[in-house]
C-alpha cells in the first residue's frame, strides 16, 4: 500500500468551523464521486480538536499551530497511483478536486507527499 497524507491548512479568510463543514459536506463526497478514477482503495479525513489538548501539547514542546486538518488517501500500489495520473479520467478528477480545493485550502501553508506505513504495534 502506499497513501498520500496531505496535512491541510484553511485560507485566513474561513473559519475553521466553515472550513470543517465545507470539507465534510462538500469536498468529501466530490472525492467520493472520483474514487474510481483515482484508483484509490480509501480516503479518510482527520478533522483537528480545537481546544485545551492541542494547547496543552503546543505549549509543551514549543510548537506551532496544528494543522487544520489531515487527510490520507491509501492506493494498492505506486503503479495505481501511476496509472491514475497517467489515465484522462484520472487526470480529470485530480483537476476537478485540485480546483475545489484551492477554494478552502492555503496551498502555501499546507503539506502534501507520499508515504509507506510501517506497523510497530
Amino acid at each position: 500500500m502506499i497513501k498520500l497524507v496531505y496535512c491541510l491548512t484553511r485560507k485566513e479568510d474561513i473559519s475553521a468551523e466553515a472550513f470543517a463543514s465545507y470539507w465534510l459536506q462538500q469536498h468529501a463526497p466530490k472525492v467520493a464521486e472520483r474514487q474510481k478514477a483515482l484508483r484509490a482503495t480509501r480516503y479518510v479525513q482527520s478533522h483537528t480538536v480545537e481546544g485545551a489538548l492541542n494547547d496543552l501539547l503546543q505549549q509543551s514542546r514549543g510548537l506551532e499551530a496544528p494543522y487544520d486538518g489531515i487527510t490520507e488517501i491509501w492506493w494498492e500500489s505506486a503503479d495505481a497511483v501511476r496509472a491514475a495520473m497517467e489515465a484522462p479520467d484520472g487526470l480529470k478528477a485530480m483537476q476537478e478536486l485540485l480546483d475545489d480545493e484551492s477554494t478552502f485550502i492555503d496551498f502555501g501553508h499546507s503539506r502534501l507527499f507520499f508515504t509507506e506505513e510501517h506497523t510497530v504495534c
